[in-house]
Order: C-alpha cells, then structure tokens, then sequence
C-alpha cells in the first residue's frame, strides 16, 4: 500500500474542512477565497469583505460567549445578588434553588448559543435562539435599575459604573444589538429561497 506524502494528506484534509465549513458556514466562502484571489483595491468591495467578516465575528462572537457563560453558570452562580434585587425577578427564589436557577440560566444560554449557530440549516430555530438571546439580555440589561452600588462616582452628570458588575453589565447593550440583527437574519434566510440564499452567502 502506497503512503501518500505529508504533504497531499495536508491539503485533502484542508480541503475537506474548508468543504464542511462551506456547507455550513457561508462567511468562511470569503475568506477561503482570500488565498486564490487578489484583494481588489476597489472600496466597494474592500468594505463588502470586510462587513461580512463584522457578521461572522459578531455572530459567533454572540454564540462563543453566550456558550462560554452558559457553562460558567454549571459552576459558580455570580448572578444570584443581581437577581435578589430585581423585584421582576426576585420571586423565582421562592419556587428555585440558587442552583436550580444557575442551571436553568446555564441551559438557556447554551441552547440559545447551539440554536443561533444553526442559522444556515435551520433558521427557524435559530431566530428561536436569537429571540432567547434578546430575552436574556433584557433581562440583565435590568440589573443596572435594579442593583445597588453600581455607581462608583460622577463626571459631572455623568454617573461612572464600577468595573463589576456595572461595566460588566453595559456591554450586554452592544451583546442584546447583535442578537437582534441575528434574529432579524435568521428570519430573512427563513424566507429566501434557495437560489438567492445561496447568491447571497446566507
């Protein structure tokens, strides 16, 4: 049995993860095509490469960290002050556990993530993760009312949030933004047909 070189087990091995990538991910189509097409110089289309790589960061970016907190909650419960003083959300501790709580927030966020992920297969499900993620995001966004002591100082009129949890909590303003244009995408490639999802790289 012939070995084959290093090097054309390599590139098949590329080029079956750059297949499977392809199939389920159409912003890598771009950036694949980076290394076999010369960067055109022309401002349209430097601004369309690079406003399709802010979608594919900002999109996984909202699946990495919505997964990476998620699995946080399985191991130390951060948001149990928050929520105690959230007079929307304070009775739950009267039915649950802090832990069941944890638990219940750690699966949301993990299943909002894995459902948002799926946006090129099944984009019903994922505007279902995107809308998750939107509530999810309401409701911290809520804390920064609802939690004493936020506020460290003022700038004049400016009130200074400490670094945490008050900073902490500010970027879900940037985090629930993303959701909602995940949520509106995920709607649209939902009713798109075939040929021009497929033109569009949706």
């Amino acid at each position: 049995m012939t070995r084959l070189p290093t090097s054309t087990v390599l590139s098949r091995t590329i080029n079956v993860l750059e297949s499977t990538l392809l199939a389920y991910c159409p912003e890598w189509a771009f950036i694949a095509s980076w290394k076999d097409e010369p960067l055109s110089v022309q401002p349209a289309a430097i601004s369309s490469r690079i406003s399709r790589l802010g979608q594919a960061v900002a999109r996984y970016g909202l699946v990495v960290v919505l997964a990476w907190i998620g699995v946080g909650k399985f191991v130390k419960m951060e948001a149990h002050v928050l929520i105690e003083h959230n007079p929307l959300m304070s009775w739950i501790y009267l039915v649950l556990s802090h832990s069941a709580v944890a638990t219940a927030l750690g699966t949301a966020e993990i299943l909002a993530a894995v459902l948002i992920a799926l946006h090129r297969v099944w984009p019903l499900l994922s505007a279902v993760g995107s809308a998750m993620a939107v509530v999810l995001f309401v409701g911290t966004l809520s804390f920064l009312f609802t939690t004493p002591g936020l506020v460290v100082g003022h700038a004049g009129p400016i009130p200074i949030l400490g670094a945490l949890p008050g900073q902490f909590l500010l970027k879900d303003l940037v985090l629930i933004g993303v959701a909602i244009w995940t949520l509106g995408d995920a709607l649209d490639g939902r009713r798109m047909p075939p040929a021009a999802k497929q033109n569009s790289g949706g």
